[in-house]
């Protein structure tokens, strides 16, 4: 029996959340370890819809037990918000199916507007990043720079104001460098007081949690947020989030350790998709892009931005695979490539009249590269709701292949529609 860690091998929004459900059938935990609510997932279950950001995709389905790690920043207001507007559409989250590390960070309304603020400020320099404006990074220096106020805080009234006064100290002087009005302690201690007891009866020791139902044979999945391009070390740096969005961080962001992830599953879209700044050189500025996304629906969850779309970048999927040590991949959206004549596979880069087979960490030869495309004769029949390899026009079995062969890693799973039960299911990560 396997515990499983789930991660996006592009930019995010691969599909992740209708695979996580369909897998959080399977499990027993379902734990997300790194990231905010800056990232979303959609699940469409008996033709209702859920969109989740902070709350694991366990949460929706009765007898799993949701875990946000350690790894994550929370904004205590919007996952009470969250939890509320669950409940209008059902979903009762309480104590028995929600835990949340006791030592995860709180993102503050010092950290939104702080983001916001530098978000303004670069773009108009020419230099945004494109973040979420959530707070996220912010929170996340805090972290870092040892200062954060965390879920246990809360518990704490008597020691508060002091880590409060200790966190103003720098914030308050990065608002005087911006011309903004300082915070005061008694303002930051009502935002925190006045949903504390909202957050406490779900905190937990999460590490010890997990260990536990690790020991009495639980299935565990961790859900992972974002994409691989975007994590802070291995992404388009800057052009990234604010944590590490690869597979390894599933032990530090929840505390278990490495050895007991036995199975690591890369989200894939067939296609590839990016939201906000930054390169993408498979990137489609024509009908075919534009088709790309009104057919494949590319609106981000979270912000509604509209995502750029390309070609599938097999060289940047197949270098995924490797930082994540990757075992199979959940090949997600084929549907979306039904009647093209013709698809085009990136397969290797030009950087400079050299021919290189991975996307480069500097910023500058990011920019330069060219795609070295395969072409790939395209299928006129559908795959739209197929469940099984028979269903699935020949041509379209061979683009699958090709993409295996291209990113050294096999198909596990691969998604024909966004209904959880138009999956084909070739390896069951839980069971191999």
């Amino acid at each position: 029996m396997a515990n499983v860690v789930v991660v996006g091998s592009q930019w995010g929004d691969e599909g992740k959340g209708k695979i996580v459900d369909w897998l959080s059938e399977r499990a027993d935990v379902v734990v997300r370890f790194q990231g905010g609510h800056n990232a979303g997932h959609t699940l469409v279950i008996d033709g209702v819809s859920y969109k989740l950001s902070l709350l694991p995709s366990g949460v929706v389905r009765p007898g799993k037990l949701a875990v946000i790690g350690n790894g994550v920043v929370i904004d205590p207001h919007a996952l009470v918000s969250e939890i509320d507007r669950l409940a209008k559409q059902g979903v009762v989250v309480n104590g028995d199916n929600l835990r949340i590390a006791d030592n995860a960070t709180l993102i503050l309304s010092l950290h939104r507007e702080l983001d916001a603020l530098r978000e303004d400020a670069a773009s108009n320099s020419g230099t945004k990043i494109g973040t979420t404006r959530r707070g996220i990074g912010p929170a996340y220096e805090d972290k870092v720079g040892r200062r954060a106020i965390r879920v246990m805080d809360l518990a704490n009234l008597d020691t508060l104001p002091a880590k409060v006064d200790r966190l103003l100290t720098h914030h308050n002087a990065l608002r005087r460098g911006l011309g903004q009005p300082e915070f005061s302690v008694e303002t930051i201690l009502d935002e925190l007081t006045s949903v504390a007891e909202r957050i406490l009866p779900f905190r937990e020791t999460v590490w010890l949690l997990l260990d536990k139902k690790r020991r009495a044979g639980a299935r565990i999945l961790f859900e992972g947020a974002q994409g691989t391009l975007l994590d802070v070390d291995h992404g388009t740096y800057p052009f990234v989030t604010s944590s590490n969005t690869i597979a390894g961080q599933a032990a530090a962001g929840s505390g278990m350790g490495p050895g007991a992830l036995s199975y690591v599953l890369g989200i894939t879209k067939a296609y590839t998709t990016r939201v906000g700044e930054g390169p993408f050189p498979t990137e489609l500025n024509d009908e075919t892009g534009q088709f790309l996304g009104e057919r494949g629906h590319e609106f981000g969850t979270v912000t509604g931005r509209k995502r750029r779309c390309g070609w599938f970048d097999a060289a940047l999927v197949r270098q995924a695979v490797a930082v994540n040590g990757i075992t199979g991949i959940a090949l997600t959206k084929l549907d979306v490539l039904d009647g093209l004549e013709e698809l085009k596979i990136c397969v290797g880069y030009d950087l400079d009249g050299q021919r290189i087979d991975h996307l480069p960490a500097s910023q500058g030869a990011q920019a330069r590269v060219t795609p070295i495309y395969e072409t790939i004769e395209g299928w006129k029949g559908t795959t739209v709701g197929a469940r099984s390899w028979a269903d699935l026009p020949a041509q379209a079995i061979k683009y699958v292949r090709r993409i295996e062969e291209l990113i050294g890693a096999p198909v596990a799973l691969l998604s024909t529609s966004p209904e959880r039960d138009d999956t084909i299911l070739v390896t069951d990560p839980f069971e191999d």
